[in-house]
C-alpha cells in the first residue's frame, strides 16, 4: 500500500519546492501590482522594488530547482480516467508555467540591468546581486529596457491568467472529479485511493 501511495504522490522534496515557489509567485504578484499601481513614495516604492527583486531571483533559483530535481524524480503520472486531452492540456499548462517561471524572474534582471538608473540589487538587503552584461550589447539601451520591461509585463498577465487557471483545474479534480489530483502536491502523511471516500479513515 505504501509504495502504491507513494507511486501516486509527488516527493516531499518536489511538494516542498512547488509550495515555496507558489508563494514567492503570490508575494510577487502583490508587490508588482502595489508598485504599479498603489501611487507610492519614493522611498516606499525603492524598499518594495528591492523585496521584489529578491524574491524574483528567489523564484528563478527555485526554479531551477524544481527542472533539476524532475530530471532525478519522475513525477506521478495522470489518472488513468483522465481524458487523453486533458492531459495534454495539463502538460502544456504545465511547460507555460515552468517557462514563465524562468522568464519573468530573467527579463525582470534584463530591466534592472539596462536601467539608466543603475541600482544595485541587494537581496534581502544582505547579498549583493550583479547586473547582467547587456548595457554594452545594445545600441540604445532605454529602447531596449522599454520593449524588455513591456516583455516583462506581458509575461507577469500571462502567468497570472495561467495560475487562475491551474487552481481552478486543482479544484475541479478536487471538489468535482474528487480524485487525488489536488491530494498528491499537500504535504500529508497519505493520499487517499480515488474510489477511497473522502470522509472515509483507517
Amino acid at each position: 500500500m505504501g509504495t502504491a501511495v507513494s507511486a501516486r504522490r509527488y516527493s516531499l522534496v518536489a511538494i516542498v519546492l512547488h509550495w515555496a515557489s507558489a508563494l514567492g509567485v503570490l508575494a510577487l504578484v502583490g508587490i508588482g501590482l502595489t508598485m504599479a499601481h498603489a501611487g507610492l513614495t519614493p522611498v516606499r516604492q525603492f524598499q518594495l522594488y528591492q523585496w521584489h527583486k529578491s524574491v524574483g531571483i528567489t523564484v528563478l533559483g527555485l526554479t531551477v530547482l524544481r527542472l533539476a530535481w524532475r530530471l532525478f524524480q519522475k513525477p506521478p503520472a495522470y489518472p488513468a480516467a483522465m481524458p487523453v486531452r486533458e492531459r495534454r492540456a495539463a502538460s502544456a499548462a504545465h511547460g507555460a508555467l515552468y517557462l514563465l517561471l524562468g522568464e519573468l524572474p530573467l527579463t525582470g534582471w534584463a530591466v534592472v540591468s539596462l536601467s539608466p538608473f543603475n541600482i544595485p540589487t541587494v537581496l534581502y538587503g544582505l547579498v549583493p546581486w550583479p547586473h547582467l552584461p547587456l548595457a554594452a550589447l545594445v545600441p540604445d539601451q532605454a529602447l531596449a529596457e522599454a520593449i524588455v520591461k513591456r516583455v516583462h509585463a506581458y509575461g507577469a498577465w500571462l502567468l497570472i491568467a495561467l495560475l487562475v487557471l491551474h487552481v481552478a483545474a486543482a479544484l475541479r479534480h478536487h471538489l468535482i472529479l474528487r480524485d487525488d489530483v489536488l491530494r498528491r502536491m499537500l504535504p500529508t502523511r497519505k493520499s487517499r485511493s480515488v474510489s477511497e471516500p473522502l470522509g472515509s479513515s483507517r
